[in-house]
């Protein structure tokens, strides 16, 4: 059986700790990856991200892609996290660990679970620049 495990984390986000979440079972493969704010967009610094999120939301939409990940691409486990609030340059704000008994059907997963996540998750950034603050286009 499958296994998905969300996390929505306000104070930090450790992907080696989720990582340990993965059942490995049957698995030839973990792909993982890991979002972090960038220091610098457009040439412009930033100071930090804020991430708003519809709270009560966001954990079963993460699930709901999850599980559609298992069944779409064959895979054996998700494990999904996303920070929200404060998020400074080079910390995590988002990581997914997917378990599979391909390499191939690992990248295709995690691939299009990032996607998905950015169109779906009810998440909002706004870009705490050296210019003045910029709330970015869209979900995710």
């Amino acid at each position: 059986m499958a296994r998905v495990v969300v996390r929505v984390e306000e104070e930090t986000l450790d992907p080696e700790a989720l990582r340990s979440l993965i059942d490995t079972e049957g698995c030839g493969s973990v792909v993982s990856f890991v979002g972090l704010t960038r220091g610098v967009d457009d040439g412009v610094e930033v100071e930090k991200l804020e991430f708003d999120a519809w709270e009560e939301m966001l954990p079963s939409i993460l699930q709901g892609l999850g599980i559609e990940a298992v069944e779409k691409f064959s895979v054996s486990s998700v494990v999904m996290a996303h920070r929200t609030g404060v998020v400074l340059p080079e910390e995590p704000i988002v990581c997914i660990h997917v378990g599979s008994p391909h390499r191939a059907e690992g990248f295709e997963a995690c691939s299009w679970l990032i996607s998905e996540l950015k169109s779906q998750a009810p998440l909002w950034k706004k870009e705490v620049r050296a210019d003045g603050e910029v709330w970015k286009a869209g979900l995710g």
